[in-house]
């Protein structure tokens, strides 16, 4: 039983794709398999796993969306690649924007992601999405494909005040395509704890959301050395395996872990009634 996340937050620069990355590496740190979905036409997660060329990768995302449009017959790990790492991870490239347009008219456009994740995700542990920072298409059927959402929120009030935007379309996805999709909780990023906001924005959301939204223990802090492990194309744990923003990662991976626990548990319960 298999647990799809997306990363999401329309906002950029609030550490999506840091934090789908370094989760990713810290999930196979605990044993688990672990696929990463690159959904950035920019490609930076893919770089982030040493991947620079994109647009020479004979297949992307974008490719397996395409055969999943034509109902194609693939093999679910098809362009899938192993990092030192121990990750999997699906790379894109700009070719996922061409793909946004197409989507316009295919049917049952919302779901193509879910026709490829669901023919992938039994052979892994935890599937993650990255998201591009936008409420397109794309995002769309990230949030179809997925079990739960995880928002990464800058810990500024600009970026906070934003979630509203995301938290409506999340209910639509809930609504009209995905219902049993739950947003797993906020994770606090480029937290610096010198200023007053490392507070302030966590007691904000609390105030606005109550019980609606969790919030995670572990925050990650603003640190250079986050940004310079994905410019060497390698997660903060081959770089700065002793670092806050490695611990508060293996963290994060472990709140995830739990959740994930107790998902089973509850569905195992609920089905031997």
């Amino acid at each position: 039983m298999s647990k799809v996340i997306a990363i999401c937050n329309q906002k950029g620069g609030v550490g999506k794709t840091t934090t789908a990355a370094n989760l990713g590496v810290a999930l196979a740190m605990e044993g688990k398999q672990v696929l990463v979905l690159d959904l950035d036409p920019q490609s930076d997660l893919s770089a982030s796993f040493g991947i620079e060329q994109t647009d020479d990768l004979e297949v992307t995302v974008s490719t397996m969306m395409g055969k999943a449009i034509n109902e194609e017959r693939f093999d679910p790990m098809e362009g899938i690649i192993k990092t030192d790492e121990g990750v999997y991870f699906m790379p894109s490239n700009l070719d996922l924007s061409a793909m946004e347009m197409s989507l316009v008219g295919t049917m049952n456009r919302e779901r193509v992601l879910k026709a490829y994740v669901d023919k992938v995700k039994p052979y892994f542990d935890f599937v993650i999405i990255d998201c591009m920072p936008s409420l397109g298409m794309i995002t769309i059927n990230a949030l179809s494909a997925a079990d739960s959402v995880i928002v990464p929120v800058q810990a500024h009030y600009l970026p906070a005040k934003g979630m509203d935007q995301l938290l409506r379309t999340i209910t639509k996805v809930q609504k009209y395509v995905n219902p049993s999709l739950k947003v797993d909780g906020v994770l606090m990023t480029l937290v610096d704890a010198r200023t007053s906001f490392a507070t302030e924005i966590p007691a904000m959301i609390k105030a606005r959301y109550g019980n609606r939204l969790r919030i995670f223990d572990n925050q990650i802090p603003a640190r250079i050395k986050a940004a310079e492990a994905a410019a060497e194309g390698v997660s903060i744990f081959t770089s700065e395996a002793k670092s806050d923003v490695a611990k508060a990662y293996a963290g994060l991976a472990k709140e995830v872990i739990n959740d994930a626990k107790r998902e089973k548990a509850k569905v195992r319960a609920e089905r031997s009634r």
